[in-house]
């Protein structure tokens, strides 16, 4: 089975404690995901990044989040140390898009990992999924924004079944690495 890992979002302003973006359980899936994109030879990383000019319901977003207003290369949207590689950069929560998708390609599966499965991992896999992309979210690879969004994102995906299907790390890794 061809499979491709997408890493949602590790990046410093989810993992730094001080952020207002601070996704509590980061660190406990730094392991996690190291070990996924050693074993993946397909990896891409995503990056949520600010519009140079919000529009729409962003205005609004930025107006409640204006500290996260700065340009892409700042230090706040760079991943965290130890993950480098093939980056797609998205103003977006969902990262499934012509740029993913081409990464992707014809993958029989996109699998993801990161944070935060109640906002950035859901999006996009609800997107893919309707995008016709068999979809795998790694539940002990990812994060959210508290223990309970975490369930209750993976429960809402379970909801999409067969489209998009909750795994753990070791039912991916017996199958796709």
């Amino acid at each position: 089975m061809k499979a491709h890992l997408a890493v949602i979002d590790m990046q410093n302003v989810f993992a730094d404690p001080a952020s207002d973006w601070f996704t509590p359980g980061f660190a406990d899936i730094l392991a996690p995901v190291g070990k996924l994109v050693a074993a993946f030879r397909d990896v891409t990383f995503t990056r949520f990044v600010a519009p140079a000019k919000p529009l729409g319901a962003w205005r609004l977003y930025y107006r409640r989040w204006p500290f996260a207003l700065k340009p892409p290369q700042s230090q706040l949207y760079q991943l965290v140390d130890g993950f480098e590689g093939s980056t797609v950069d998205e103003t977006t929560f969902g990262k499934w898009g012509p740029k993913l998708a081409k990464r992707v390609g014809r993958s029989d599966v996109l699998v993801l990992a990161g944070v935060a499965t109640d906002c950035c991992v859901l999006s996009t896999a609800l997107a893919a999924a309707d995008a016709g992309q068999v979809t795998w979210i790694v539940a002990d690879a990812c994060a959210g924004m508290t223990d309970e969004a975490h369930e209750r994102a993976l429960d809402i995906a379970r909801g999409f079944s067969p489209h998009i299907e909750v795994k753990t790390m070791d039912e991916v890794l017996s199958c796709c690495a």
